[in-house]
């Protein structure tokens, strides 16, 4: 259930708090006023609240800070019949999101200030949650020449990207990341080689060769990264990997880290949780770019996030309608619906053992906070109550009827899921409740 109520202090009481900021998980109650979290700690309700304060009982459900998603499309300016501000953000809310990154791959594309004016004001009539907005890296995205970076962080702009596009010119990346070091802003890249991509579809492999389909190898993410990384050397500008997906890569990002480098990376929960595999007979909603990889990659990514070397899961939230997906796999475009499913996919890696709760939260979090330098990701004194109740062990399946989003291409389509968000409040306002 979908709700706006009004701004009346609310107290979580008797909850398991997960607040990675704090490297805190254990009892105790949050106090939130006026829209900003005022005290979090144990026996709050006993010591007395403000009149008229809601008193919600949480029973030993989890309290954690909302989820920031670094990666998500709406369809807004120019692709509305995929996905609208409302719309996503009924799903975020949904899915316990309370600050959504959107993409800059719109029409027009996101690459003038009076763009990301736009898309500031649209969100800000019709959205329940934060929307945040990524600009183009390029004009245009195609890759040539770079956007005013400076004029678009002032209008807004949190990052820079050019989406799922790849900058093949060096020279270009190279004076891109030099601007983004001076202006301090963050430069947001896919990695993907698409002369190595060629006409490739999923995974390089056997299992490719028996479906009969052509495969991308691993090169062509690992060729970009590592690229990038020289470059970054070279510059000394801030640079995020926007999806990573497979072994080779890790060990470039390892390396970067290692000499020192102001790199950070994300890999979206559909390759935490999936693996080529899952496409089984040409399963279209599981074309995804960057394709699902093998089961080693797979458990090497969760590793990875599990050690602090991939910083961010995020849903890589692509709708895409059935005249586009509904087709051969080969022809199919690549893409999956995800605002909703991405914490639920991670509590299946927690109860699977993979992942610790607070690494999730973190993950999902407070890390995407702390790159992109917003306010959000904790429950400190004086933030934002952008909070979420999650109930760990509620089981549910996906009916992609249900989902909010008017595109239903989801790969967790009747997944059997443990676990999901209750209440997610936004600003002090509960925007979703789940009874």
């Amino acid at each position: 259930m979908l709700m706006l109520t009004d701004r009346r202090p609310i107290l979580l009481a008797n909850a398991r708090v997960v607040d990675p900021s704090r490297d805190f998980d254990g009892p105790g109650d949050v106090l939130i006023a006026d829209g900003i979290i005022r005290e979090t700690r144990r026996g709050i309700g006993a010591a007395g609240v403000p009149e008229g304060t809601d008193v919600v009982n949480c029973a030993g459900k989890i309290v954690a800070p909302g989820l920031i998603d670094m990666k998500a499309f709406v369809g807004e300016p120019g692709f509305s019949h995929r996905e609208t501000f409302a719309s996503a953000s009924q799903a975020a809310a949904t899915g316990g999101i309370t600050t959504i990154i959107c993409q800059p791959d719109t029409e027009p594309v996101i690459d003038n200030s009076a763009t990301v004016d736009f898309v500031m004001r649209r969100a800000r009539d019709t959205a329940i949650v934060n929307i945040q907005p990524m600009a183009a890296l390029t004009k245009g995205m195609r890759g040539e020449e770079m956007t005013e970076f400076g004029l678009l962080k002032a209008a807004g702009a949190i990052a820079f990207s050019d989406g799922d596009r790849s900058v093949t010119n060096a020279q270009v990346m190279r004076r891109a990341l030099t601007y983004a070091r001076d202006f301090d802003a963050l430069i947001v890249h896919h990695t993907e080689d698409p002369d190595l991509v060629g006409e490739g579809v999923m995974n390089e492999g056997e299992f490719a060769s028996r479906l009969g389909l052509m495969g991308i190898p691993n090169a062509a993410e690992a060729v970009m990264l590592e690229r990038d990384m020289r470059l970054v050397a070279l510059t000394g500008g801030r640079y995020h990997a926007a999806s990573l997906s497979c072994i080779d890569s890790l060990d470039i990002l390892k390396r970067a880290r290692e000499v020192g480098l102001a790199v950070s990376a994300s890999v979206s929960i559909n390759h935490l949780a999936l693996n080529e595999n899952d496409i089984g007979p040409y399963r279209s909603f599981l074309k995804l770019s960057p394709p699902l990889r093998t089961e080693d990659d797979r458990r090497a990514l969760v590793a990875a996030v599990a050690s602090g070397l991939i910083d961010v899961i995020m849903s890589d939230h692509n709708p895409q309608d059935v005249e586009v997906k509904r087709l051969p796999f080969a022809e199919a475009a690549p893409g999956a619906v995800g605002l909703e499913t991405m914490l639920p996919a991670g509590l299946r890696l927690m109860h699977n053992g993979e992942l610790d709760l607070k690494t999730l939260i973190q993950a999902m979090s407070t890390r995407p906070a702390e790159i992109l330098g917003l306010p959000g990701g904790t429950l400190r004194a004086g933030s934002p109550a952008d909070v979420i109740v999650i109930d760990p062990d509620v089981p549910w399946v996906v009916d992609p009827a249900e989902l909010k989003s008017p595109c239903k291409n989801t790969p967790f389509d009747e997944a059997r899921f443990t676990g999901r968000v209750v209440r997610t409040i936004v600003g002090g306002r509960t925007v979703f409740e789940h009874v």
